[in-house]
């Protein structure tokens, strides 16, 4: 098959990997694979670093004449069988673009289960030939707000299988770690609806009975000061470490003892399947389709959201347990291998296409 993936944004969150590991997984089954994305931006620069085929374009928020002329141009001469659109520019500009071009039907993805709202949202869902949701969480929010439940179809989020590689133990030294204190890890965007002022509050219980623990936060967003704060305030300076963005993650997620995901709202957690790739135990809340892959007693732990004193106290609980950490670590390496790789999130992915071509 011909297929057109389109993505609009120039920053790296988890959604931009997701699109990287479906053009690539499509690949290298053999399909025609072309990446439309932000033309600078670094999904174009890691997609070339895989060889794969790309289609740098000028995305300019929800109407952007140059993408969308760029994406017509494309469809009439490279002429796909199906184009998927991965985030809300990218649908707009895909729908407009197939209708100047011949057609070819378009595929939207959803990651995340925020309503969605006006009128313009609603109909570039509904004149979608199929939305893919990432979680049944976020299907029944596209179902309760007008999408049709003959267009959803659901294909939970996928990370690669991989081995730990080393250097999580040196790069925690560098963060200042202490050799031989209990970790717990965080990696999400530092944006409101992960819920990192819940967790700093948590971290602030676990430490008052385990002051040798740390807590180690990656990630990087527009709310990177109010946390900064929020560690201020609870006197936890040293204790709980912002490492930023980092790139070594296959390095330090294996080297925390516990990883924690506090979010308010969460499409599914694409962090939380990397963990669990790794065999980490997972403490985490109840949002979105978190549930979908973390299991309570099974594969991880679960808590309500904003509840610091439930998360502190499954925190304390699995960090003082070795034996129960390594259970549900392999519990949750046992669901990840049925549920959540990269190659069956391709494979299902392709299946929604063959519905179309």
């Amino acid at each position: 098959m011909k297929i057109a993936q389109v993505d609009s944004a120039r920053g790296w969150r988890g959604g931009q990997n997701q699109v990287r590991l479906t053009a690539a997984g499509l690949t290298a089954l053999g399909h025609e694979v072309m990446l439309a994305c932000a033309a600078g931006g670094v999904l174009e620069s890691r997609a070339r670093d895989l060889g794969l085929a790309v289609a740098p374009l000028r995305f300019a928020g929800d109407l952007s004449p140059l993408a969308v002329a760029g994406l017509a141009r494309l469809f009439r001469s490279w002429g796909p069988d199906v184009v998927h659109a991965h985030d809300p520019h990218a649908v707009s500009a895909a729908l407009l673009a197939a209708r100047w071009s011949g057609r070819p039907p378009v595929v939207a993805s959803r990651r995340v289960d925020f309503r969605v709202r006006g009128r313009l949202s609603r109909w570039k869902y509904g004149a979608c030939a199929r939305v893919v949701a990432a979680s049944g969480a976020i299907a029944r929010v596209l179902e309760a707000d007008g999408v049709g439940a003959a267009h959803l179809r659901v294909v939970h989020e996928g990370v690669p299988d991989r081995p730990p590689v080393p250097g999580g133990a040196e790069a925690l030294r560098a963060l200042g770690v202490p050799a031989g204190a209990p970790v717990v890890g965080n990696v999400a965007a530092l944006v409101d609806h992960k819920d990192h002022a819940t967790l700093v509050a948590a971290a602030a219980l676990v430490l008052r009975e385990m002051p040798h623990a740390r807590f180690v936060i990656v990630g990087d967003g527009e709310r990177r000061r109010a946390v900064e704060r929020d560690i201020a305030a609870h006197g936890l300076h040293g204790r709980v470490l912002l490492a930023g963005f980092r790139r070594d993650l296959d390095a330090l997620i294996p080297a925390f003892d516990v990883f924690c995901l506090s979010s308010r709202q969460e499409g599914l957690g694409t962090s939380v399947l990397d963990a669990m790739a790794f065999a980490r135990p997972v403490v985490a809340t109840t949002a979105g389709g978190i549930p979908e892959a973390v299991e309570d007693g099974v594969t991880g732990r679960l808590v309500a959201p904003g509840d610091a004193g439930g998360l502190a106290l499954a925190l304390r609980e699995l960090l003082s347990r070795p034996e129960e950490r390594r259970r549900l670590g392999e519990g949750g390496r046992r669901a990840f291998c049925e549920r959540f790789t990269a190659q069956r999130m391709v494979e299902r992915t392709l299946d929604v296409y063959r519905e179309l071509a």
